[in-house]
């Protein structure tokens, strides 16, 4: 099994290649206005990293959101089409799952916290997780104030957790994470 990973819905271009274990190789760069130019360079880098080629992949994984449509657009499309040349299957997931997975692999977090992106016009897409495996709720687009009791406490992961800081309306979030 050779899985090909990438998420576009954030400023973030991500990709990486697992081998049913662990990954392989893996590549992230951040720009917000260049999803289409940099995820195929990047699929590129992580397959020739790994010394394989595309044709080596069995299936791909894909991002879904929330985010925004332009960078979506580009790596949903590029995963369909992937997926369609290479007659794998192709699974989406969401953004915030993913990034609620990874803090988890990394000991970021034990029990419930919340992950926060950058949705831009000062608000947040955010969800709340009990553990790095089980989201509590659906994913949501809010003004941080919004939202600010209903994370008050909890540790939160991922790059709009500044905003959330930034806002003043979060006194309680860990700012530790």
């Amino acid at each position: 099994m050779l899985l090909l990973a990438m998420d576009t819905a954030t400023p973030a271009v991500t990709v990486a290649l697992h081998d049913g274990t662990s990954v392989v190789a893996s590549s992230g760069q951040v720009d917000a206005r260049r999803h289409g130019e940099l995820l195929l360079p990047a699929v590129d880098r992580v397959l020739a990293e790994a010394g394989v080629g595309l044709d080596a992949v069995t299936g791909v994984v894909v991002g879904v959101g929330p985010g925004p449509y332009t960078g979506l657009r580009v790596g949903l499309v590029t995963a369909a089409t992937f997926g369609s040349a290479l007659a794998v299957p192709v699974h989406g997931i969401c953004t915030l799952d993913g990034l609620a997975y990874a803090a988890g692999q990394e000991g970021a977090v034990e029990g419930p916290f919340a992950v926060a992106t950058d949705a831009r016009r000062k608000e947040v897409y955010w969800a709340r997780y009990e553990d790095a495996r089980t989201r509590t709720g659906e994913p949501a687009v809010d003004r941080p104030a919004d939202i600010a009791r209903a994370l008050a406490g909890l540790p939160v992961v991922g790059a709009g957790k500044a905003l959330l800081l930034e806002a003043g309306a979060f006194d309680g979030v860990d700012a530790a994470m």
